[in-house]
């Protein structure tokens, strides 16, 4: 009994009691974000009729007599994420191919962490550019009155999709174990028909869930596809007009939150879109991670992905060569039945059967003749890719450079941001993201060491792991929408920089919890043994013997926050900054300025600024792709010198 209660002993459960809160945080988060945002939007519904709300055709809630459809809205957030899913799904598969399969060591080294860069770029620098040159090439290649339409909001989206179907695809195809691949060429088939008839079936649940993923990216986006897409309450008409302007869910938040009357009718009616928007995403999301969970390939007969679709569908013992020709079958029809819905029979009828002819041909030619023609168009999606971030970033740098200089560093912005610096911006966006890690460095990493160190796998640790994987999900809009409403409105500290710090750390949490997670991971469990076995306490050896090994992951994780702390746009757009501040803050409780809303203001709002644009644009992306390159040196150097 002494030991029971001793000082130690104490400890130990004082130290895993607080643990246990940093755990449990995400998931009451995420549980109270959802519950926050229904209770705002019921009040929309004891005026709105639910029915007219999904299905109503119109979204008009100035007019004289409101009307609050969303139907518009949703479709062109589907049209929207449809055309950049059909960019993006083949040129991120096909890269990610290349990536794992043909590039040279050499060549992995270069286009990693190129394809990291592109994930890095904050996408109101996506938005920035294509506003600026994306809609301007549409508007005169199709001569239309204005490039701002479903078109270059597909492109742009899809581009911002491709780091994450690359990353997720890739990770699956170099999942599959080495021993399926010499089995196959054992028997005597090309490199192509390898990957096309083993490691691609053997993939294809983690594939699934890289475009599932990539959508969830699309659906949830807001600053950049506000800037591009017209921004029209309309369905296109005809359906299939790429060239219509459209809105989605996300850019009615954007738009109408900061302009909305508090407790209006109008008010309640954007919670109602904030909960559709997040019920779709988490919806997606859930899907995707429920297919990660089952990626991991059996040496048995079965494949576990498989073997997760099977017990998802039917209780039936069905074998994984008959789920994949039922897959294979769906992903024949949907395409059809899609194409027949957007283009009209005859359209439709003659792309399918150009598309029959070409899969005869294919069966005509050699293997060897096969392979040459699908590895050239595989190493063109690499190049596309490539040349889509070379693309942006010559555009942004050969630009931004003139408008670099010591008085654009170092002074206020004047006469609208077209004059002046942007030193307050960039202090403001530092002080921004000092203060969110601050607030989530502690609470991300003791949820890790509790998920770590205190828990075996169960009920508590899946909860928590899916609240932290929802929270990951959620558009970063949504978290500008709880933040205004609950940290500016409710808890009344107003646009300040403390609501903005808070906002951005719940939004980074996620990231530094499953980073640091997967850095414990990796200390061997013998480290651990060895020092309990001398003695020491359990929070002992977390401390002196398991973080350290730990903290570069850590540390990367951090890192990485920082970067996406610095690039957003829509949390802190509510919550926390201003568009122009000749002072600093002097306290938490004053609003600052932050690179990415000046940078949206100064390209939406404020004609002839395109010298301080660009110059904006630049700092901007040069800020993040510093901390990301950060990260990418203290991985690549703590991989090669960390061995157990």
């Amino acid at each position: 009994m002494q030991n029971l209660y001793s000082k130690k002993y104490l400890e130990e459960i004082i130290i895993k009691a607080i643990l246990f809160l940093a755990a449990i945080f995400a998931v009451v988060t995420v549980f109270f974000i959802l519950v926050f945002l229904i209770k705002e939007s019921v009040f929309a519904f004891s005026t709105i009729n639910p029915f007219d709300f999904l299905f109503g055709s119109v979204w008009n809630p100035t007019g004289i007599n409101p009307e609050y459809g969303t139907l518009p809205l949703w479709t062109g957030t589907i049209l929207v994420t449809i055309g950049a899913m059909a960019i993006a799904t083949p040129l991120g598969i096909g890269c990610a191919i290349y990536l794992s399969e043909i590039a040279s060591d050499r060549l992995k080294k270069i286009l990693r962490p190129a394809i990291e860069l592109l994930s890095g770029i904050p996408s109101v620098v996506y938005g920035f550019f294509g506003l600026v040159v994306l809609t301007n090439w549409l508007r005169i290649t199709f001569d239309v009155p204005s490039g701002e339409c479903w078109l270059a909001g597909s492109v742009l989206l899809s581009i911002m999709a491709l780091p994450t179907i690359i990353s997720v695809s890739g990770d699956a195809i170099s999942a599959v174990p080495v021993s399926y691949k010499n089995g196959s060429f054992g028997l005597g088939a090309t490199h192509w028909q390898t990957i096309s008839r083993v490691i691609l079936p053997a993939s294809f649940s983690g594939i699934t869930a890289a475009v599932i993923l990539g959508m969830g990216r699309a659906i949830g986006e807001t600053m950049a596809v506000l800037m591009v897409v017209g921004n029209a309450g309309i369905i296109p008409s005809p359906i299939t007009n790429v060239l219509s302007p459209v809105r989605t869910l996300t850019c009615t938040l954007g738009i109408e939150m900061g302009e909305v009357a508090v407790n209006s009718e109008h008010y309640y009616a954007l919670f109602g879109v904030a909960v559709l928007l997040l019920l779709i995403t988490l919806t997606v999301n859930f899907f995707a991670g429920y297919l990660i969970k089952n990626l991991s390939i059996s040496n048995k007969k079965d494949i576990r992905g498989f073997k997760g679709l099977r017990e998802l569908f039917s209780k039936k013992k069905f074998s994984a060569k008959k789920i994949t020709k039922v897959l294979k079958l769906i992903l024949y029809v949907i395409p059809v039945i899609i194409l027949f819905y957007l283009f009209g029979f005859l359209t439709a009828f003659v792309l399918c059967f150009t598309a029959f002819v070409f899969y005869y041909l294919s069966k005509k030619l050699t293997p060897a003749n096969s392979q040459k023609i699908v590895f050239f168009l595989i190493r063109l999606s690499a190049v596309i890719v490539l040349m889509a971030l070379a693309v942006i970033l010559f555009d942004i740098f050969s630009k931004g450079i003139p408008a670099i200089s010591w008085e654009f560093l170092t002074q206020s912005p004047s006469g609208l941001g077209r004059y002046g610096g942007i030193y307050p911006a960039i202090v403001g966006t530092v002080y921004l993201v000092f203060g969110s890690v601050l607030f989530a460095l502690p609470t991300g990493v003791g949820a890790a060491v509790y998920l770590v160190e205190y828990t075996k796998e169960g009920k508590i640790t899946s909860i928590i792991r899916s609240g932290v994987d929802l929270l990951n999900g959620t558009p970063s809009i949504v978290f500008g929408l709880f933040g205004f409403s609950f940290l500016v409105l409710y808890l009344n500290f107003g646009v300040s920089l403390i609501a903005g710090q808070i906002t951005l750390g719940i939004m980074i949490l996620p990231t530094i919890i499953r980073t640091a997670e997967e850095s414990l991971k990796s200390v061997p469990q013998s480290i651990r043994h060895g020092s309990l076995a001398l003695g020491a306490s359990k929070w002992q050896t977390i401390i002196k013997v398991v973080i350290p090994p730990a903290l570069p992951g850590i540390i990367t994780g951090t890192i990485l926050s920082v970067g996406r702390a610095a690039g957003e746009t829509a949390p802190i757009m509510f919550t926390a900054v201003v568009f122009s501040s000749k002072f600093l803050p002097s306290s938490v409780f004053e609003p600052v300025m932050a690179l990415p809303y000046h940078l949206f203001i100064l390209s939406t709002n404020v004609p002839n600024a395109q010298t301080n644009q660009y110059g904006t644009a630049l700092v901007l992306v040069c800020f993040v792709s510093f901390v990301y390159l950060a990260a990418i040196i203290v991985r690549n150097h703590y991989q090669k010198s960390v061995k157990w």
